[in-house]
């Protein structure tokens, strides 16, 4: 089990200053969800934890800077979906989710069974055995986010950052996805790191939440203390109503404003 912690945190893109003062101390197989407006500096701090953006203060893994290790290690300790990732549209579904297995293979060794069966198994837990042979340039954009994930979630790395990973899916797949990460953080002690739109689903599956907004950290707990009708209204400008249900869910209900409801 893997902890991150990160201090004075600060993502500059020149003159621009995306983030400021960022601090989190995340547990061993905790979910932290970075939620808040667009621009609010969300996927840049998952690109500082990752090393693919210029940043100041300090990263670390299980207490040992991030900058130390060697970036095989790095590819062994944390897997990352990025927002928008890069595709190559002749790979095949298979041969790109086993790319999740590369911090594994020695030199110039092959994969080995343990890796491809690794593969089967994400594939088939996120519906995608049929696609297998499929290239990537004929998937559907929520079909290629499932493989992105899969490739992800192959890595096996301790540390699992997701940038928007369900923002290209159906309501199922979203689900499916989801429940899947929150499995392996239970069974293997998974820690993971996300940043998301849908503040129901944020809050139903990471055990805390931490409100950016400009850069900075205005709020942070759980669900049912950071997602508050005010709070939404003061940072997101959203006129919402919050609910919580019986089992502790807490649904956020945007809310039609007057003037729509008039016209």
């Amino acid at each position: 089990m893997t902890s991150l912690k990160i201090k004075s945190l600060s993502v500059k893109y020149g003159r621009h200053e995306a983030v400021r003062d960022f601090e989190e101390n995340v547990r061993p197989g905790e979910w932290l969800c970075l939620i808040g407006p667009n621009g609010a500096g969300k996927s840049s701090v998952l690109r500082a934890i990752v090393g693919l953006a210029p940043h100041t203060g300090s990263v670390t893994i299980d207490d040992t800077p991030v900058k130390s290790r060697s970036v095989r290690r790095r590819a062994q300790l944390v897997a990352y979906v990025p927002q928008v990732p890069l595709l190559p549209d002749s790979m095949t579904v298979h041969e790109y989710v086993l790319l999740g297995r590369n911090p594994y293979v020695v030199g110039f060794s092959n994969e080995s069974r343990e890796d491809f069966m690794m593969v089967e198994e994400v594939l088939r837990r996120l519906d995608l055995v049929g696609y297998s042979r499929r290239e990537l340039s004929s998937l559907s954009g929520g079909e290629r986010q499932r493989v992105v994930i899969a490739r992800a979630l192959a890595q096996e790395a301790p540390l699992l950052l997701l940038d928007e990973p369900t923002s290209a899916l159906d309501i199922g797949h979203q689900q499916q996805a989801l429940e899947l990460v929150d499995r392996m953080r239970r069974e293997h002690g998974l820690t993971v790191v996300s940043a998301m739109h849908d503040l129901t689903l944020a809050g139903l599956y990471s055990d805390r939440l931490s409100l950016m907004h400009q850069g900075v950290v205005a709020a942070s707990g759980p669900a049912e203390s950071v997602l508050k009708a005010e709070t939404l209204a003061e940072f997101y400008g959203v006129s919402a109503t919050v609910h919580t249900d019986g089992d502790g869910t807490v649904v956020v209900i945007p809310k039609r404003s007057d003037t729509a409801r008039g016209s």
